[in-house]
């Protein structure tokens, strides 16, 4: 058994039209929802002009480090999370596999971010709503741009798609008492659930 704690997920993406139909299903099946509004910051490492180009020798980006924060729950804190390469389909054909790392920082986590070496990317906002079943957690979301000059969200076009992300509620762990194979069988049934509706898949990310 592998010693990486991972995340299983899978991807989709519908039309506005769509809204209330996909809404009612997911909510149907799900055990709470409520809104969801976060913002996102998405770090790369510093790179210096004397540092050997490792991973781009070999074809490979280093990982990025990300940052999230809810906007509708007081005093929230930052949560920083990286992913590594997602397994091969060959391995895992029907979801989205990748080894996952979690943290919880209390203060300043983009100082912290910056402490460690990582330079600011990228910036987005998520709005929408979140529910959760069992392991799992859904979310629905419009992805809104960032005003350069107030660096508030813009919100979304009425014609964005919806994205949806259904994705374990936290990083597990390949082990004989929770192996791989239970949180795949939870994703590939949510895919189940909205067939003809919306479009489940993996996604290599």
């Amino acid at each position: 058994m592998s010693s990486h704690y991972y995340e299983v997920a899978l991807f989709g993406e519908f039309y506005p039209q769509d809204l209330s139909a996909v809404m009612n299903r997911i909510t149907l099946h799900s055990e709470s929802a409520h809104p969801m509004h976060a913002r996102e910051i998405v770090f790369e490492q510093m790179r210096f002009t004397n540092d050997p180009p490792a991973h781009r020798d070999q074809g490979q980006e280093p990982p990025l480090l990300r940052a999230r924060k809810d906007l509708l729950e007081q005093d929230a804190k930052w949560i920083l999370y990286s992913y590594l390469k997602p397994e091969s389909s060959r391995v895992h054909p029907e979801a989205t596999v990748r080894p996952w790392a979690i943290c919880q920082v209390v203060g300043n986590a983009l100082h912290f971010a910056s402490a460690l070496g990582y330079v600011r990317r990228s910036q987005i906002f998520k709005r929408g709503y979140v529910f959760r079943r069992g392991p799992l957690l859904i979310q629905m979301f419009q992805q809104e741009q960032v005003d350069p000059k107030t660096q508030k969200p813009i919100p979304a076009h009425p014609d964005a798609l919806w994205e949806v992300e259904v994705r374990t509620a936290a990083p597990v762990r390949n082990s004989q008492e929770t192996p791989l194979s239970r949180y795949i069988e939870a994703v590939l049934e949510i895919q189940l659930l909205m067939k003809g509706l919306l479009d489940l898949r993996r996604k290599d990310v």
